[in-house]
């Protein structure tokens, strides 16, 4: 097998691992064709004004409690004098698509959904909005459309600001909230004279909802700490009190508006959200009005186990927490349409101020809402499941749900509400367990299928590995016939019954890929042995040459660090216990012998790296003087690299003056990149916005920098230098502080690196470095006799591999876990765009993390070429250290436990697999850097 087939190969059956974890933990929880649930008492109001503050934090909201006057804060007045409130518990990820659509829809959404937009609905959801009567929207473009595009009629209006108006740069991000504020007065304004829009206003079931995302954009911009934020917070007072007043007085104070103030999401000090940290995930709800209880007294506070609100001044006022998606039925009740067919949400009763008989009929409702949920989808798993392999939730079989619902009418009806209130909330609880119960129905099957298919994959490219590249395996093989016919015709059987099986139960077509294929490649993994007999051979040849202690050993030692790497995703520090490990192979290798340089240059800078897993995360602290430093000292580094080379004052053909011109470029560029971060800092500090010249080079440096290297020459040093210089420049521009630094010791420790293994190289294949030429070692050969200067695998080899999985993860995780979203700081994308796109924005970010890892691919292409090694089996060896991470990340998958600790686990595995195919990817660029060159030039400067 060629090397891209391998990597073809290898491709398809990662990305099917890969996607399997989204039909095993992101399927969507939404079934469709139940009956909408209304309760049978009357509605406590005739409309809703629902205001999100997105990005507010409970703590920086229930702190605040005067303006600059000394006044009191409108929303603290009406916590101690007239609504009540607690905090609201949002799940990962803490983003605010999934946010508002826990709020106002009552689920929480498939988290896969974030990745498809925020404008986009993947899947048809019902809402508070769908149920109203008439809904009106003001806010952010990439929030209101949702709920308009996924409504049933033309009942949900919406009124965007545009795109641009979301400008991380302005000098105050709370004009967006001014922009709402304004915009419902006009709205108001307009209504008294149109008599249309005015007899709608008159209705009852109407929402009015006003998005301010004031808030989430100076907390990106200043941060949660910051003057603009707290202020931000005083407006947000003074806007809510100014629109309740014009409520008020449009409806000639007939108390039969509810308010309810939320937020979807919190913020990290760092101006961050999307995982699980408290100041993500508590967010304030404050609610207020017609059907809603005032404060009471004897405050609860001090009871909850969180100890974020000593500080809040509210002891004397009782706090009642609630799920996010509670507040969906709540707004529900409130107006009196029917509960979102698709909520999860739990009535808060506490926030009610109604009768035990109106909280009964609605707690019922609810109750009944979630149970039609969940009859529905236990009868789509049983159709779809052979009968007698179904099996069914026990807890709430049909008998008992009729005696549910029964026993709570009743209980209604004789007036004994408080037990009918605890029996609903009991088959509430039931209900939600029994959906989740088949929310997972397939995922033991599915996750066997999976584990089979990863240790089948590893085994086979372990007789691959063994066969093609060790001497005591290599080109042997067996005639047995009929052995295989009997491998085959029982692989064709099972996978017969599979399919079957799979069939009747109208299965997902990603359910025949899941189980089939561990069929293939078990299949292949017996073929193997049974005609090549390559893992019998190879432990013979092990006892024979009494060699089974020296491979054990190395064995061990590789699978002991890749658990340090598997650890250092939970805590990076165990990184720089690597490093520190791995700094010790000067003194073990012996190069001390015969080059003091690359010894010491290798210690020296695993020790220097060593030092950034401890650092805190970037995105926490901005530090532009350190980026500039960065730069400066990459400047002149590349400056001292260029003038050793001596590419700039060669007259020779073969140096090929051409590339210390490109270079000369390169470091111009980096210069560039220092002015350009100083420029786009400066505007943002004093409030002047990012000028647009900047945006524009910086994109046009973004774009050429993939092209320089390819017009240098192949001679390894000089392209390794290019390489490294072209991509230093992007990474300034998208520094914020010191990943830049980051980046030259990374580079130091792979220059030393490739020292290293030249030093160590055999006699016979070693040449000078400056005459090593990328295209000497064709990266696409793949077998032995097709190179005269490739060999057989040597343990050595073990370890060369290793240092390529441990780098790249530590180029992954040095700067920080970006396993974890809420790393990610606008701020590094100022130099590129100021105005809210998160796609480009993605992008961009996933870019700065991928230029480590091609510079580490790089430098093993490079190592590849020094030490002779078959690059098939490096890859081989490499794609198994992988998989076992791969798949030790696997088995630490959860589905319990607080919801960071399900969502990390679930990132780490999605981070891991997604390393491996893009490890695949890079092999193939990294090619390109280092091995191609624009043909014209090569005509024109190389000799002959």
């Amino acid at each position: 097998m060629k090397v891209w087939q391998l990597m073809l190969s290898g491709l398809v059956v990662h990305l099917i691992l890969f996607y399997s974890i989204f039909d095993i933990y992101f399927t969507s929880p939404l079934v469709h064709g139940m009956t909408p649930s209304v309760p049978d008492s009357p509605a406590p109001a005739k409309r809703l004004v629902l205001f999100v503050a997105d990005g507010l934090r409970a703590d920086r909201f229930f702190q605040q409690d005067r303006d600059k006057e000394g006044r009191e804060l409108y929303l603290r007045d009406v916590i101690q004098s007239r609504g009540s409130w607690g905090v609201s518990h949002t799940r990962v990820p803490t983003e605010s698509r999934p946010g508002h659509v826990a709020l106002i829809a009552g689920f929480y959404e498939d988290v896969s959904a974030v990745a498809k937009g925020w404008k986009e609905n993947p899947v048809e959801f019902d809402s508070v909005f769908n149920e109203s009567r008439y809904t009106w929207s003001w806010g952010s473009p990439d929030i209101l459309p949702m709920f308009a595009k996924g409504a049933t009629g033309d009942h949900v209006f919406t009124h965007c600001y545009s795109s641009a108006e979301e400008d991380f740069a302005s000098f105050d991000a709370s004009k967006l909230d001014t922009w709402v504020y304004q915009k419902v007065k006009k709205f108001l304004s307009a209504a008294k004279t149109n008599a249309t829009l005015l007899h709608q206003l008159q209705q009852d079931k109407i929402v009015f909802f006003l998005h301010l995302l004031g808030l989430d954009t100076n907390g990106h911009s200043h941060k949660p700490h910051s003057r603009e934020y707290i202020e931000n917070i005083h407006l947000l007072n003074h806007g809510v009190e100014e629109m309740v007043s014009l409520f008020e007085d449009f409806y000639n104070q007939d108390g039969r508006t509810a308010y309810v103030m939320s937020a979807d999401h919190g913020m990290t000090d760092w101006g961050s959200h999307g995982a699980g940290l408290p100041s993500e995930t508590l967010t304030p709800l404050v609610a207020w009005g017609a059907g809603l209880h005032g404060p009471r007294g004897a405050g609860t506070c001090g009871t909850y186990p969180d100890t974020f609100c000593t500080d809040w001044n509210l002891n004397n006022v009782a706090r009642f927490d609630v799920q996010q998606a509670d507040v969906a039925p709540l707004m529900a009740y409130l107006i009196g349409v029917a509960f979102p067919m698709n909520s999860v949400g739990v009535l808060p009763l506490e926030y009610l101020g109604v009768s035990l008989w109106e909280q009964a009929e609605g707690i019922y409702a609810n109750a009944q809402q979630i149970l039609a949920q969940y009859q529905v989808k236990m009868r789509q798993v049983k159709e779809r499941t052979v009968s007698v392999a179904f099996r069914p939730f026990g807890e709430l079989s049909p008998s008992k749900q009729a005696n549910y619902v029964r026993h709570i009418r009743q209980l209604i009806k004789s007036g004994n509400y408080a037990q009918a209130i605890a029996e609903s909330r009991e088959l509430m609880s039931v209900g939600l367990k029994g959906l989740n119960y088949y929310q997972k129905y397939d995922r033991l099957f599915l996750g066997i299928s999976i584990v089979l298919s990863f240790v089948g994959w590893m085994v086979y490219l372990l007789q691959m590995v063994l066969h093609n590249h060790t001497w005591f395996c290599a080109g042997r093989s067996d005639r047995v016939a009929s052995p295989l016919h009997y491998v085959h015709m029982a692989a064709a059987v099972l996978a017969s019954i599979v399919s079957l099986l799979l069939f009747i139960q109208s299965s997902p077509v990603t359910y025949y890929l899941y189980c089939l294929l561990p069929v293939l490649l078990w299949t292949k993994v017996v073929e193997a042995e049974v005609r090549l007999q390559i893992l019998k051979r190879a432990v013979s040849a092990c006892y024979n040459n009494k060699c089974i202690l020296a491979v054990t050993a190395s064995v061990a030692c590789s699978m002991l660090g890749l658990e340090i790497v598997v650890q250092g995703f939970f805590q990076r520090e165990l990184l720089s216990v690597g490093l520190v490990c791995i700094a010790l192979w000067s003194v073990t290798s012996g190069v001390f012998n015969t080059s003091k340089f690359s010894a010491y240059g290798w210690l020296l800078s695993c020790l220097l790296l060593a030092a950034f897993p401890l650092l805190p995360v970037v995105g926490r602290n901005a530090n532009y003087t350190l980026v500039l430093v960065s730069g400066m000292l990459a400047f002149l580094l590349g400056a001292v690299m260029v003038y050793r080379l001596g590419v700039l004052t060669s007259r020779d053909k073969n140096n090929n003056r051409m590339s210390g011109v490109i270079m000369g470029i390169q470091l111009v560029m980096i210069l560039a990149a220092v002015g350009l971060v100083k420029t786009t800092s400066d505007g943002i500090r004093q409030r002047n916005g990012v000028p647009t010249y900047n945006h524009l080079i910086s994109w046009a440096m973004l774009g050429l920098s993939p092209i320089w290297p390819l017009l240098t020459s192949t001679n390894l040093p000089e392209r390794l230098a290019s390489v490294g210089l072209t991509f230093i420049g992007p990474y300034i521009l998208m520094s914020i502080t010191y990943e830049s630094m980051f980046l030259l010791v990374l580079l130091s420790l792979l220059y030393f690196w490739l020292h290293m293994e030249h030093d160590l190289a055999e006699e016979r294949t070693r040449k000078l470095l400056s005459h090593t030429d990328f295209t000497a070692n064709n990266y696409l050969k793949s077998h032995r006799d097709t190179s005269p200067d490739s060999r057989w695998l040597q343990l050595a080899d073990l370890r060369r591999a290793f240092y390529f999985v441990f780098l790249t993860l530590t180029a992954f995780f040095g700067t920080g876990n970006i396993a974890s979203i809420n790393s990610f700081d606008p701020a590094s994308v100022y130099c590129f765009l100021t105005i809210f796109n998160p796609f480009v924005m993605g992008a961009l970010m996933l870019l700065k993390n991928v230029i480590p890892f091609l510079l580490v691919t790089c430098a093993f292409q490079a190592v590849h070429v020094v030490t002779r090694i078959p690059v098939r089996a490096l890859f081989l060896l490499v794609m198994l250290m992988s998989d076992y991470m791969g798949l030790h990340f696997f088995f630490l998958v959860r589905d319990y436990g607080s919801w960071l600790e399900i969502g990390t686990s679930i990132s780490h595995y999605v981070i891991v697999m997604t390393m491996i195919i893009f490890l695949m990817l890079l092999m193939g660029i990294s090619h390109i850097l280092t091995c191609c060159r624009l043909s014209f030039l090569q005509q024109k400067y190389h000799p002959g």
